[in-house]
């Protein structure tokens, strides 16, 4: 039996917006969830884009670096490789209770939609929808095609969450980190994860 509470697989793609995917990843260290990770190459090169953050290349650097920064407890966060088809997420046996792409690029969306399974973050999200596991998908692209929008409907009637990066303003936001701690809250909220960034509408700020 596991020593953690949940499991979720968490994917970043070379989507701009690796922001919402990091602070996701934070939160769901500090939650007590267990993360399976998976970053695509492309993810890592908008990482050093769009971050001052530099990764290491290989996998248990990787997860030492981000379990640092964050402050996961051993054994708390596993990355796993684009081609390690061993990872538990590869299998329904060994797949987390929920997964999330996020950000997701259209390419990933598309390869999902169609069940491609050519990398391991896109067979561990053919594996959330076959087991009928919690699936969120965060887009972030502009404008959307038709294209785009036939994917997106197709994953939907597949169970999938589509949560395109759409961040409200009606919290009042003074800084970006707000913008993008309104998606991680929403997120946190369909994982059914307690969460203090944003508070139910219609309830006050506990710290207005």
């Amino acid at each position: 039996m596991s020593d953690w509470p949940r499991t979720v697989s968490l994917a970043l793609t070379g989507a701009s917006g690796v922001q919402y995917g990091l602070r996701l990843l934070e939160c769901l260290l500090r939650s007590g969830t267990r993360v399976y990770l998976m970053l695509s190459q492309p993810a890592r090169v908008v990482i050093g884009m769009e971050t001052d953050l530099q990764l290491p290349g290989r996998q248990s650097e990787l997860a030492r670096a981000l379990g640092g920064l964050y402050g996961a407890a051993p054994g708390q966060l596993h990355v796993f490789g684009e081609q390690q088809w061993t990872a538990p997420v590869a299998s329904g046996s060994g797949a987390a209770e929920a997964m999330v792409i996020c950000p997701c690029t259209t390419g990933t969306l598309s390869a999902v939609a169609v069940g491609a399974s050519r990398s391991l973050i896109e067979r561990a999200a053919d594996v959330a929808l076959k087991e009928r596991r919690t699936l969120i998908v965060v887009l972030r692209e502009t404008p959307l095609s038709e294209i785009h929008l036939e994917n997106m409907l197709r994953l939907t009637r597949m169970g999938a969450v589509m949560m395109p990066a759409n961040p409200g303003f009606y919290h009042r936001p003074t800084r970006v980190e707000d913008l993008v701690d309104f998606m991680v809250a929403r997120i946190l909220d369909h994982l059914e994860i307690p969460q203090t960034l944003l508070p139910p509408w219609g309830e006050p700020d506990a710290d207005a």
